[in-house]
């Protein structure tokens, strides 16, 4: 066995290093790569590490990278409206496996105390397969956002069976009682409430990624601390901050690119090499006993699971693939069930061959998860790949702002939004601001930043009228849509009623939902009322247009002005759409029809299909 620290430490990282691209040749996942090389190196391989303090730690820190990432990249917006399916899901998730469990372990004569913890076991599962579903870039798919949501109700429901079981605290002692709840009060507290208030003002103080990667990491660590403080797992306290953290670290942010680097090339292989080190593969022929529990545990979580998946994809009119998927990420087992397992092995409700069977159990798992997961992620990046490109337009975008040279803010900007090799400029007044955007079709940004964006809480749009018969207005809301899932932020939008209608179609697109709400603004002269209902925190979009467009108002040849006068001190955007290329010019003054763009024909369909629907529901 090892002991020099140095030679530990090169072998563990030539491990990191060599084990994804001997699996990438081999074609496995890499998950199941760093768990075989926990298996060899192990005390129960050729013992060349031994499965210490250190890296039981440093494995701890990984499960709570994975969990902290699954919080911070999870779509709030998608994740809103996806809630009920997320609780229905994470009932199933835990219900069928539970009772499943039960009725298994009391056919093979296990007593009623010990099924009913292997069935809280069979219940949980760990998202230990997420960085496949992340690397694979369909972390926001519908499916995973339900996944995430149902795995954090069904950990915590396994974790109050096994509290009841353990007796954590007697519900005699009210005493007790109220001191378990005021204790998980405070926790809640203290992450939803007072790390994000601590984490935006650092951010406003234009803090370095390094810096910001730090405090994140502090945040994690002291969450998960707070979960175990409160009775809870720490597994919990880390998937809550990265919800708390959500909107003020951007998936496409340098502070999330640091946690994704340091993570999936440390914490985590050293997490999985950490579970492969407590495999123990002479279990397998250590007795028929072990070996019968372990083939009942496996069958037992993997129909259990299955049936869940299953349900969710016809109850929630989910695709095939990402039934797989559902259930290639909620099979996994790795941190809650050695919890469970090994604290029912202390307290004597399960002997030593229901913990060596669970060991095996989780080899077998994590191996096939990782498979599934790796294929399900991969079948949907390509459906998600050809959509996009169905969806991609021609249009590419001019950003500038003016009086200063803020290209690093300009290029942050097009990042979060999404927007790819943007043209960046920056005028020296705002008559050559407008000369510039007047003098082409692109559909552009003027920016103005007075804080960072990932800091914004809010983002307000005052719409025109007839915005939405723009050609490829689209962009335009997507633009708002992308930025709003990235920051986190809400979105209020200030138009008319028959432009509201139009927004509210979009709002409800499959896959592209956004969480709004809506202010009346009948004439463009009515604006300013936004300035009395800003907040510090606010951004500002002026969606304008170019002289002879459907939305244009000579009222618009003011908005410099009354930005400069009323909103100075806020970050605000004004945008332009892109001008349809020889297009016709309509007289609106005259009510003559605008010719139907492409926006205004996937509004109607979309409406089509919503009245087409109430119908018949009514008919039904």
């Amino acid at each position: 066995m090892l002991t020099n620290p140095f030679a530990i430490i090169a072998l563990v990282l030539g491990a990191i290093l060599v084990i994804p691209f001997i699996c990438h040749k081999i074609r496995i996942p890499s998950i199941v790569g760093f768990i075989i090389v926990g298996i060899l190196a192990g005390e129960h391989g050729f013992g060349l590490l031994e499965n210490s303090s250190s890296i039981q730690t440093l494995g701890k820190i990984g499960m709570l990278y994975i969990m902290l990432q699954a919080g911070i990249e999870v779509d709030i917006n998608d994740f809103r409206q996806q809630r009920t399916h997320a609780v229905l899901f994470g009932v199933y998730t835990f219900l069928f496996p539970f009772g499943l469990g039960i009725l298994t372990s009391r056919l093979i004569g296990m007593d009623w105390v010990t099924s009913t913890l292997l069935g809280a076991m069979y219940g949980s599962h760990t998202l230990m397969t997420y960085p496949i579903v992340s690397r694979y870039g369909v972390q926001k798919n519908e499916a995973v956002n339900i996944t995430i949501g149902g795995t954090m109700l069904a950990i915590a429901l396994s974790l109050m069976v096994l509290a009841v079981l353990k007796s954590n605290f007697a519900y005699a002692d009210s005493l007790t009682a109220w001191a378990f709840i005021g204790r998980i009060a405070a926790t809640v507290v203290v992450i939803l409430g007072i790390f994000p208030w601590i984490a935006q003002w650092l951010f406003k103080r234009k803090t370095d990624a390094t810096t910001g990667f730090l405090l994140v990491m502090t945040m994690m660590v002291v969450s998960a601390w707070l979960a175990d403080w409160a009775g809870l797992e720490g597994i919990l306290g880390a998937f809550i901050c990265g919800v708390a953290l959500n909107r003020l670290v951007p998936n496409l942010s340098p502070v999330m690119q640091y946690i994704n680097f340091v993570g999936n090339n440390l914490f985590v292989p050293l997490f999985l090499i950490g579970v492969g080190m407590m495999i123990n593969i002479s279990l397998l022929w250590s007795g028929w006993t072990t070996i019968l529990f372990a083939l009942v545990m496996i069958a037992t979580k993997l129909a259990g699971k299955w049936i869940a998946a299953w349900i969710a994809e016809k109850s929630f009119g989910l695709q095939a693939v990402q039934r797989q998927l559902i259930f290639g990420m909620t099979h996994a087992t790795a941190a809650g069930t050695l919890a469970i397992v090994t604290i029912g092995f202390e307290t004597g409700i399960f002997n030593a061959e229901i913990l060596n069977a669970a060991v095996i159990m989780i080899l077998v798992l994590c191996t096939s998860a990782s498979f599934i997961t790796e294929f399900a992620a991969k079948r949907l990046a390509l459906q998600e790949e050809a959509r996009l490109e169905a969806d991609k337009t021609n249009n590419s975008w001019l950003m500038m702002t003016v009086a200063e040279n803020r290209h690093y803010e300009l290029r942050e900007l097009g990042e979060l939004s999404e927007l790819h090799d943007p043209d960046l400029a920056s005028e020296s007044d705002w008559a050559e601001a407008i000369r510039l955007v007047n003098s082409q079709r692109k559909a552009a940004i003027i920016y103005h930043p007075a804080q960072p964006i990932n800091t914004i809480s809010r983002i307000l749009v005052a719409v025109p009228r007839y915005a939405e018969k723009e050609h490829d207005f689209i962009t335009c809301f997507g633009l708002i849509r992308r930025l709003s899932s990235q920051i986190g932020a809400k979105v209020v939008f200030y138009t008319n009623e028959d432009t509201q209608k139009a927004l509210q179609a979009f709002c409800r697109r499959k896959g592209k939902y956004l969480r709004a709400s809506y202010r009346e603004m009948e004439n463009w002269e009515d604006v300013l009322m936004i300035a009395k209902q800003m907040m510090p925190d606010d951004l500002i979009v002026m969606i304008n247009a170019r002289p002879s467009t459907p939305s244009y108002n000579p009222l618009f040849d003011q908005v410099p002005t009354m930005l400069d006068k009323f909103f100075s001190d806020h970050s605000y955007l004004i945008v332009y759409p892109e001008q349809e290329t020889g297009a016709a010019i309509p007289d609106i003054l005259t009510g003559d029809s605008t010719q139907a763009s492409k926006t205004w024909k996937i509004i109607s369909s979309i409406k089509s299909r919503i009245v087409r629907r109430i119908e018949a529901f009514q008919r039904s």
